[in-house]
């Protein structure tokens, strides 16, 4: 039997949600091996400094365990320093583990440029302070934002990490928050559950939508060759039916 593909999940302590979705859209031949960044209150940029300074003993850690990838699974580590810090993020990842590395935002910035669109709308359970750093970040990386709009039940608690939220909130909020001149729906942040909504997502809105964790798994499973289990977006689709 071949050997399986092994992917290194890099997540913060809190995120219960990134290895159920990569899990959903794995077929079973790749199995995940997660290493976790301590995480309280995403808050402050200290509070993330704190987190990300645990990034280079995961990505040794998970080394170890002869993965072929370490994904950064967290949007907002990866963009609240804004363009240049995510390539750095990704360099400090590739030379500690002596392995090629993916991480969310710079992920959801290629898959908004694969689709072709620029004029974007973008929802989260974020608080003001990282909506303000998102739209700075997905700016520089060329994209029109219209508007940032937070989750308010989410976004009340100050901590998007711990996000228990369903798919069905997703999907009511981010439908009346998505501009009507908007060519794409982004849904921010790999602990909120809006890779299970986005199907429904574009079916209502009729345009492509892009969340965290499916632009996650996207540039992961395109690194690795991997073809994934259908259902979750168009992006995910796309890369299906590029691989058979």
């Amino acid at each position: 039997m071949a050997i399986r593909k092994r992917i290194g999940l890099i997540v913060p302590s809190t995120n219960t949600t990134v290895e159920p979705d990569f899990r959903m859209a794995a077929p079973r031949d790749v199995t995940l091996h997660s290493h976790r960044m301590w995480m309280d209150e995403a808050t402050t940029t200290d509070i993330v400094d704190r987190m990300n300074s645990d990034v280079e003993q995961a990505a040794r850690y998970l080394a170890t365990a002869s993965v072929d990838l370490i994904v950064y699974a967290c949007t907002g580590g990866s963009f609240y320093k804004g363009r240049g810090y995510d390539r750095e993020l990704l360099a400090s990842i590739e030379a500690a583990s002596g392995l090629p590395a993916a991480a969310t935002a710079p992920a959801a910035a290629d898959a908004l440029a694969h689709l072709g669109v620029k004029t974007i709308s973008v929802t989260s359970p974020y608080g003001d302070w990282r909506d303000e750093r998102l739209k700075d970040y997905y700016t520089e990386c060329g994209f029109d934002i219209l508007n940032v709009d937070g989750e308010p039940v989410a976004s009340a608690t100050g901590n998007s990490g711990i996000c228990d939220q369903p798919p069905e909130s997703v999907l009511e909020f981010s439908t009346k928050a998505c501009r009507p001149e908007a060519e794409a729906l982004f849904c921010s942040c790999t602990a909120w559950r809006s890779m299970e909504a986005a199907a429904e997502l574009e079916r209502r809105l009729s345009r492509p939508v892009v969340t965290s964790n499916q632009a996650t798994v996207w540039a992961a499973f395109k690194l690795l060759d991997i073809e994934p289990r259908p259902g979750f977006g168009s992006l995910i689709d796309s890369l299906a039916k590029a691989a058979v």
